[in-house]
């Protein structure tokens, strides 16, 4: 495939995976304030879920697609940035568990916290990846 065929399909798969990206956090958006501000139903928060899940799976599948249409350096810096992410994840987030469960911390342990860790660490991986290959 000639490099501007490949820039083509990366910038088409970088936008449909914006796309995706920005439709499944604002049906999160919805499902999660919809029921406290907008609705009282429990089919429509339910229905507000199913959708959110729905729309997560397609990203999932948009994200492949992007991921796969990357040349091979940008392609390992993905995916060291995901395990280094995952490792984060994984190991912050048991922590972070074990001091809520041993009321180490006064509050309750929130995903939403460790969310926001999970996609800075993605993107910090991201930019030094970008820096020690460039």
């Amino acid at each position: 495939m000639n490099e501007h065929a490949f820039d083509s399909n990366n910038r088409k798969n970088t936008k449909n995976l914006a796309l995706w990206t920005l439709l499944w956090v604002s049906s999160m958006a919805v499902a999660t304030f919809g029921p406290e501000f907008i609705w009282e139903s429990k089919v429509l928060t339910i229905t507000g879920i199913v959708i959110n899940g729905l729309l997560g799976i397609m990203m999932i599948l948009v994200n492949i697609r992007y991921i796969s249409g990357l040349d091979d350096l940008q392609k390992k810096i993905q995916l060291d940035a995901m395990g280094i992410a995952l490792g984060v994840g994984v190991i912050g987030g048991l922590s972070y568990s074990l001091l809520d469960t041993t009321n180490i911390i006064t509050g309750d342990a929130e995903i939403s916290y460790l969310v926001i860790v999970i996609s800075i660490t993605y993107l910090i991986a991201i930019f030094v990846g970008q820096k020690r290959y460039s």
